[in-house]
């Protein structure tokens, strides 16, 4: 008989546990947490200590009767859930239900899941901590306060069904508020001067102008650029000097959860949570050969570059086997953390780079292996010598007509040696002066040479608004500021465009007209508790709660207070959106009564003032400024106005004199065309570049050479085919545009599915995949997708969102 039961989070972790263990080991898995907060009521006693009244989750009885009947079996039971505070939180309440006289409870922790540290966690286990327990149980309060006072107010002003997050909403106001300067935004005009000049030696010499007169210059409109082009015509252009010097380029530190989420959407456009659902899979274990399940990545939520002796000496041996000793630092590269980070965790890393991204490839699918090659080259790399460059840099002399001596300069780079960049090279956002550098090639001069006037180059141009926010820089944003941690930015950016509070297009996020209303109407009532340092220093008191600096308490008390004192203001003041009405100097043309602007379930409309007698309405059009209402079109046929209506396949125009008239006409196809985005990647059938595109249904990627090769990218969600076992689930559409899932071996494989397929074993009746669902009722859940059996659990949240049903608002 087994003396030791183990429980871990999911069966796949069980899965790759339960073979390093053996026989003396019974390893169960609890499906993430079993207890939480009900949704009927807030749940939290306000006004005593705080005290959360934690239930047993819908659905999780049998388990739990499960666990409790495996645990009088054993004489100990080892609490393996994830390293953090959710894992320790939910090893919290397993200890509460499962604790038995003559039985012992200890917790394991590990960052890898292979032989080595599953057996060093065995070795040495600890207690529970009551610090990480009671920091997660304080971030759970403070969301639940959030979600459950603020909401009811924007169901009563806005619409109901909306939600306020404590995190969520700070990550709004950065999206709102960046949109709102790009339309602030004024652009100036300057003008930059090249000149190309030949040398003795190819290729050309393009300097630009740098100076007047030993003094930065600069050049606002043509009138001044065109006098410094006079001023330079039939001059001399002679070299004052030829500067060369050795230049190094560092590699990165391995990655940390944001790092990998911000380059994983730059270099192979997973979103922040695709991105989080593979690397789970990497973590927990992956079958590889002879070799079984094994775990491929340490543990991939973590703000910490350390990196463990053992790994570093891996790593170090093969770099200089795989790419020789001149790759090789004299000492290990150190990188520094961020000043909070948790450094219990180390970086995100292979579990050993001895497992190349080329051996592994046969036993994974396509989503994982490119995540591991990139957490593979960046490890690696992170290990190996600086690359280092020569950098030149030409400055030219040229006297001007006006009596001013102009300078231009020319800048370039040559590599001497690659160091990591043999390896791996980082992502960037936008393009800086050192690319640029490595592209410019210069010929080789020497001071004091006359060089041979070409031609010159005024060119005109604008300064740029800055950029909307992408996923991988909207994570940037938030980790600079403290807002978040590395479990809950994937969330986060999940829930503000699930809740249509952003939309995404082109990548780039933008506010929608109900994310800045919402927006509005929270930052002016709760500016404290939604502003962007008051949010980070409450994510720095639950670090501090963690640590145990803090009772988690007076931390409590502190927020409830300013959040009491906010909700009397919003109580009194909040405007009411959906009673309000903003006049137009449009007139109704059924009654010829006047139309004013009103809010309802799908936005603004313009709505007759005569309703219920005149029930008259228009849409808004989308860019037009509302306040000058919509531009008129009139009907081919009749000659009446047409106003814009919502169908089942979207916006058309409509003429106003329905039914009399039945005209209706498409929005031009200008207005919704967007063009391809060309990608990196090659077609696997022709060899072209891959592009996104645009369809009816939203974007895809297919090959750019289309309609000669017409191989469209299936998208993955990263779960194996529950009926062939080969296949892998892709993402499709239907004729009429709803997504669901199916085989990609169709027609091999008849497998579908309209809900994601998840996948995790149904304790209940052994289903090998669960089905995520969502209700307004019970939130994100998993169901078993076998009609006889009933099991469901609810899918976990990071962010609080409003409780269902509404509860009565009074007012």
């Amino acid at each position: 008989m087994a003396k030791s039961l183990v429980i871990v989070e999911s069966p796949a972790k069980a899965k790759t546990i339960g073979k390093y263990l053996g026989p003396n080991f019974i390893v169960k898995a609890s499906l993430g947490h079993i207890k939480d907060l009900p949704k009927k009521d807030l749940a939290v006693a306000v006004d005593g200590d705080f005290r959360p009244d934690y239930q047993i989750i819908e659905g999780k009885k049998k388990l739990i009767a499960e666990l409790k009947a495996a645990a009088k079996k054993v004489d100990n039971i080892y609490l393996a859930a994830d390293p953090d505070r959710e894992g320790e939180a939910i090893c919290s309440h397993l200890q509460e239900e499962l604790v038995t006289k003559g039985v012992q409870v200890f917790r394991v922790m590990f960052n890898e899941i292979t032989q080595k540290a599953i057996r060093a966690a065995f070795e040495k286990p600890m207690a529970v901590n009551v610090h990480l327990v009671e920091a997660q149980q304080a971030r759970r309060v403070l969301d639940r306060l959030v979600g459950y006072k603020i909401s009811p107010l924007l169901w009563d002003k806005v619409r109901r069904g909306l939600s306020a997050g404590r995190v969520q909403t700070v990550a709004l106001r950065l999206v709102v508020e960046r949109e709102r300067s790009i339309r602030a935004f004024e652009k100036r005009e300057y003008w930059t001067i090249d000149v190309q000049l030949n040398a003795k030696k190819a290729p050309i010499l393009k300097v630009s102008l740098a100076k007047r007169n030993n003094e930065n210059v600069e050049i606002p409109n043509e009138e001044t650029a065109t006098g410094i082009t006079a001023a330079l015509e039939n001059t001399t252009y002679t070299v004052a000097s030829v500067g060369t010097k050795e230049k190094r380029r560092n590699p990165v530190a391995p990655f940390i959860t944001s790092t990998l989420q911000q380059e994983a959407a730059r270099k192979l456009r997973f979103s922040v949570k695709r991105t989080m659902m593979i690397a789970q899979k990497l973590y927990e274990g992956v079958e590889v050969g002879k070799e079984g399940a094994v775990g491929l990545i340490t543990y991939m939520r973590t703000d910490s570059t350390r990196v463990s002796d053992d790994a570093l000496t891996e790593v170090r041996g093969f770099v200089g086997e795989r790419y020789g000793a001149a790759y090789v630092p004299e000492k290990p590269n150190v990188y520094k953390s961020k000043k909070d980070a948790q450094d219990a965790h180390e970086a995100i890393r292979p579990t050993s780079v001895l497992r190349t991204p080329d051996e592994v490839a046969a036993f994974v699918g396509e989503d994982e292996i490119k995540l591991y090659r990139l957490i593979w080259m960046r490890m690696t790399a992170s290990q190996m010598m600086p690359a280092v460059f020569d950098q030149t840099t030409i400055d030219v002399l040229a006297p001007g007509r006006d009596g001013n001596e102009y300078k231009f300069r020319a800048t370039g780079s040559v590599p001497r040696f690659d160091g990591f960049l043999a390896v791996y090279e980082e992502g960037k956002d936008q393009k800086d002066e050192e690319d640029e550098e490595l592209k410019h090639k210069l010929p080789a001069v020497t001071e004091g040479e006359v060089l041979k006037f070409k031609s010159i180059e005024p060119e005109q141009h604008f300064t740029e608004p800055p950029p909307r926010f992408t996923e991988a820089t909207l994570v940037k944003e938030l980790e600079a500021n403290g807002v978040g941690r590395p479990s809950t930015y994937a969330a986060i950016l999940s829930t503000i465009q699930e809740r249509e509070y952003v939309k995404k297009e082109g990548g780039k996020f933008g506010p929608t007209e109900l994310g800045e209303i919402v927006n509005d109407l929270l930052v002016e009532n709760f500016d404290h508790i939604f502003d962007v340092k008051y949010t980070a220093r409450m994510e720095e008191e639950l670090d501090a709660i963690e640590e145990g600096k803090i009772d988690w308490r007076v931390a409590m008390s502190e927020f409830y207070g300013q959040l009491s004192e906010d909700l009397e203001h919003a109580e009194r003041n909040m405007t009411d959106i959906k009673r309000m009405e903003i006049p137009t100097d449009q007139v109704c043309e059924k009654c010829g009564k006047p139309m004013v602007i009103k809010w309802g379930r799908h936005g603004r409309f313009i709505a007759c003032t005569g309703y219920p007698e005149c029930t008259n309405t228009r849409e808004i059009a989308p860019e037009g400024n509302i306040e000058e209402g919509v531009e008129e079109e009139y009907c081919e046929n009749c000659g009446r106005p047409m106003v814009l209506k919502k169908g089942r396949f979207g916006q058309f125009y409509a003429c106003s004199g329905y039914p009399d008239c039945k005209t209706t006409k498409k929005i031009g196809e200008k207005e919704q065309r967007k063009s391809d985005q060309p990608l990196e990647e090659d077609c696997p059938s022709c060899g072209s570049k891959l592009s996104v595109k645009f369809g009816r249904f939203g974007e895809f990627i297919s090959c750019s050479n289309y309609p000669k090769c017409k191989f469209v990218k299936q998208k993955t969600i990263g779960v194996v085919c529950p009926t062939c076992g080969t296949g892998e689930i892709v993402e499709r559409r239907s004729k009429r545009g709803k997504t669901f899932f199916g085989c990609n071996r169709y027609p091999e494989c008849d497998f579908v599915a309209w809900n994601r397929p998840i996948p995790e074993t149904c304790p209940d009746c052994s289903s090998p995949y669960l089905l995520e669902k969502f209700s307004k009722k019970d939130g994100p859940q998993a169901v078993c997708p076998n009609p006889e059996c009933k099991f469901k659990k609810d899918l976990p949240k990071v962010e609080e969102t409003a409780p269902q049903p509404e509860p009565a608002v009074a007012g």
